[in-house]
């Protein structure tokens, strides 16, 4: 829904009981007098037995019977939280309903127990139903009147209304979903709002009693409207100058003229007339335009129409196929069947393109068969590159056997590789219920193929040989997951719980430092590992205490993984997944921007195991070298070299650092501080742990990228040359990375669906936000000036600086 619609329910079609909630009494309540004597006694001396009576008033007339509430003794604050149904229901509603409550003492003598009363009408003054908390003030000793106008209305009068009353209607207005949510702000914002309802409660003593009424909310806004009510009677002119507000019951809705007209354009007979139509000069630059949209962006009606007329004259035009199978009206039989011979025949799109056609907007069989047939001439190296959203884009087919899932069993039985990751991507979708069904049949038909796969003539093992190696992975797995759980429980320090797993690997799980027969490792299916070395293998300070472990692989050698349990390591999966995309897409054009994009697989909802970089962090390298020079020198010095280091690894530390300043800028990447970017010893820094993407960040005016002082120190200061070629690979590094925008947005829009937390909150904003950092409305030269301010902006904003002390203090104190 566009910001410029505005959808609603119209109450005559509401066929539910009208339904509220009362909630609570606020405020100090009047003092009584005793029957026997005139003394005043306090209300808190007291224990008063409380109900609230209700009652629906229809233009000024009672209608159906009053409810009551439950008794509430249980002292201040008086809480009901009650659910209120009237048997009347919405439709019969009149613009002028109102509900009248009274709220009664029962412990008071008879003539003295009413507390007071207040009335609200339910719709407001533009016919829309009130949704939402509502607090109404009460009228001390009236009972609630129903009449029309009511003598009590529960709504403080605006001349009373203060600061307090303001910020309420905006707490509604949040609770409601029309302000966006804050975390860090809200928290805030409500501490002062409780801290100002205290002060004020202070002011006034005992002076207001007020009644906080919960009023049920729909998916969108209802109106009021008379049932069978005539829409097109004629509206009476006001002679006053105020603005009427007119609900139009056709909004919406199918103009008949427009598609019958749509129908007849777009009939098998107009077919033979098109084949011949060419585009004048205008009407070609507004079909560039439209093809240069990317693939988040709708096509309007006239659009549409456009590329529909002139489809013969775009078939040569492969960028053009998924932009007209967009304007396809895939419920019309005809215009489908007419639809996919033209695809048939169309120029090959690229594989790229193909992943458009597997998302949720795609839904014809043929489409999604077609974007297979694409997928298949990728070799296997691409095609790992897009493992991850291929196995979500399951979820949006519409079979459990579906062309795609079998297209990706028979491509991992040729690969170990694809098969070992295409089992942890399907394996891990079994923990969601919505889609378990599917990814399980996934896994079976992989299984049985891969079951039938007979020993080769160049040695290769058997199917059942190779299926066994990859279900060790698991068992290795969980028998992490148990070292992890015993050595969490031992009480002390990280030195006694590295103690303790060395002595569970050397004694009672001794099985693990030498396997019975290699095991493909999750992480990289083409290292054979053997065993773990108890030696080398050591826990991280930290809350969730990860394993550091080193492997024995078959060729001698060692592979050491970080494998942590208690974190979703779905997200960082996905980053890292990207960045080593992007890494692939910068040196298909000869930029080699030295990133580190270390493995990462998640094995399950809280558990996975990440490749481990020997590395150091920003934060202890400038602790113990005070800068990032002084630590490079320590590994490349030269006397004759830039700043006392060889030039190779400044070229290396300049080259990172500019790669990572934009791919972290486009990916949104937050939360970034100074000890999770990680430096190693050959002057590559990258960056970890991605908690925060898409524009999500904990701290608050984070800049547009993580660039500290100290990297911009480390290239000899912002007016040096070495700073000014570091600005020069970003700009050069971003225009490379806007010319696969629409690879990027569609991987992303494929993963839509998945549970990674970032996006699923909110995928079209997710994605939209994603869209807007290539800056597709700018042209290569521009671009380059939008990414240096941005730099100099970052470079510039001393805020995080602070913030990053504080991160510094709030580490040194854990």
């Amino acid at each position: 829904m566009n910001g410029n619609e505005f959808r609603f329910f119209l109450s005559c079609d509401i066929s539910l009981p009208v339904a509220f909630r009362i909630e609570r009494l606020e405020g100090n309540l009047p003092a009584a007098k005793s029957s026997s004597s005139e003394i005043d006694s306090p209300s808190e001396e007291r224990r008063a037995e409380l109900y609230v009576e209700c009652g629906l008033y229809i233009d000024g007339a009672p209608f159906g019977l009053p409810m009551r509430t439950r008794l509430e003794s249980s002292g201040k604050p008086y809480c009901w939280n009650e659910l209120i149904t009237l048997s009347t229901k919405y439709r019969d509603l009149t613009a002028h309903s109102q509900l009248a409550l009274t709220v009664w003492d029962v412990s008071c003598v008879k003539d003295k127990g009413l507390i007071g009363g207040a009335t609200i009408l339910l719709f407001n003054s533009k016919k829309q139903l009130k949704t939402g908390k509502e607090k109404l003030r009460l009228w001390s000793g009236k009972e609630a009147d129903g009449s029309f106008p009511t003598t009590t209305p529960g709504k403080v009068p605006r001349h009373e209304r203060g600061e307090l009353e303001r910020l309420e209607k905006l707490a509604n207005k949040y609770e409601r979903g029309q302000i966006q949510r804050v975390d860090w702000l809200d928290r805030l914002t409500f501490k002062t709002m409780e801290k100002m309802k205290e002060k004020e409660s202070c002011r006034n003593g005992s002076s207001h009693l007020y009644l906080v009424v919960d009023f049920c909310s729909f998916e969108h806004r209802v109106v009021f409207q008379e049932s069978g009510a005539n829409f097109f009677s004629p509206i009476p002119v006001s002679s006053t100058n105020e603005l009427v507000t007119v609900w139009d019951p056709e909004v919406g809705k199918i103009n008949p003229s427009e598609h019958k007209q749509l129908k007849l354009a777009r009939s098998l007979t107009r077919g033979i007339i098109d084949r011949d139509l060419k585009p004048s000069s205008n009407e070609r630059k507004s079909i560039q335009r439209i093809l240069k949209y990317p693939p988040t962006r709708t096509l309007s009606g006239d659009e549409r129409q456009l590329l529909w007329k002139f489809r013969f004259s775009l078939m040569s035009e492969k960028k053009a196929l998924t932009k007209f199978l967009r304007c396809v009206e895939w419920s019309d039989l005809q215009e489908a069947k007419q639809a996919i011979e033209l695809m048939g025949k169309w120029e090959t799109i690229d594989v790229t393109d193909a992943l458009e056609l597997l998302s949720p907007i795609f839904e014809s069989e043929e489409v999604r068969a077609y974007a297979v047939s694409v997928l298949e001439r990728a070799d296997d190296e691409e095609l790992q590159c897009y493992l991850l959203q291929l196995v979500q884009a399951l979820r949006f087919e519409r079979s459990d056997k579906s062309r795609l899932s079998h297209f990706l069993v028979q491509r991992s039985l040729c690969n170990i590789e694809l098969a070992s990751f295409l089992r942890c991507y399907v394996a891990l979708e079994l923990h969601d219920p919505a889609y378990a069904k599917r990814f399980y049949c996934t896994y079976e038909i992989l299984e049985d193929n891969m079951m039938k796969l007979t020993a080769g003539i160049n040695g290769e093992e058997d199917g059942y040989k190779l299926w066994q190696s990859l279900v060790r992975q698991t068992e290795l797995t969980a028998q992490l997951c148990s070292i992890m759980r015993d050595v969490r429980n031992v009480r002390g320090g990280t030195q006694k719980k590295i103690e303790k797993l060395r002595q569970l690997l050397s004694g009672l799980l001794s099985e693990l430092t030498y396997f019975e027969e290699p095991i493909r490792s999750p992480l990289a299916p083409g290292v054979l590992i053997t065993g773990i070395v108890p030696s080398e293998s050591s826990i991280f300070k930290s809350a969730l205490h990860p394993l550091r472990l080193t492997f024995r692989t078959e060729n001698g050698g060692s592979y050491k993984i970080i494998f942590k349990k208690g974190d979703d390591l779905r997200q960082d999966q996905l980053v890292v997944q990207m960045v080593s995309l992007m890494d692939r897409l910068l040196k298909l054009e000869n930029l080699d921007m030295h990133l580190t994009p270390y493995r990462v697989l998640a094995t399950g909802p809280d558990e996975g195991m990440l490749e481990f970089i020997p590395s150091s962090s920003l934060a202890h390298i400038l602790s113990e070298h005070r800068s990032i020079v002084s630590y490079l020198q320590k590994f490349h010095p030269d006397e004759d070299g830039p700043f006392g280091i060889t030039a190779t690894c400044l070229e290396t530390f300049i080259k990172s650092c500019a790669g990572y300043s934009v791919i972290t800028y486009i990916l949104g990447i937050g939360d970034r501080h100074l000890d999770n970017l990680l430096l190693r010893d050959d002057g590559r820094l990258f960056h970890v742990d991605f908690g925060f993407i898409l524009g999500r960040d904990p701290k608050p005016f984070p800049p547009p990228m993580k660039l500290c002082k100290e990297m911009v120190e480390a290239m000899g200061g912002a007016e040096s040359q070495y700073y000014t070629r570091f600005k020069s690979y970003c700009c050069e590094a971003y225009n490379i990375l806007r010319k696969s925008s629409n690879l990027i947005l569609n991987l992303f829009y494929l993963m839509a669906g998945s549970n990674i937390p970032d996006i699923a909150s909110d995928p079209e904003k997710g994605i939209l936000k994603l869209q807007e950092k290539f800056r597709l409305d700018l042209d290569d030269e521009d671009s380059i000036h939008f990414f240096q301010d941005l730099i100099n902006e970052s470079v510039s904003a001393l805020f995080p600086q602070m913030v990053e002390t504080i991160h510094r203090w709030a580490q040194y104190w854990r």
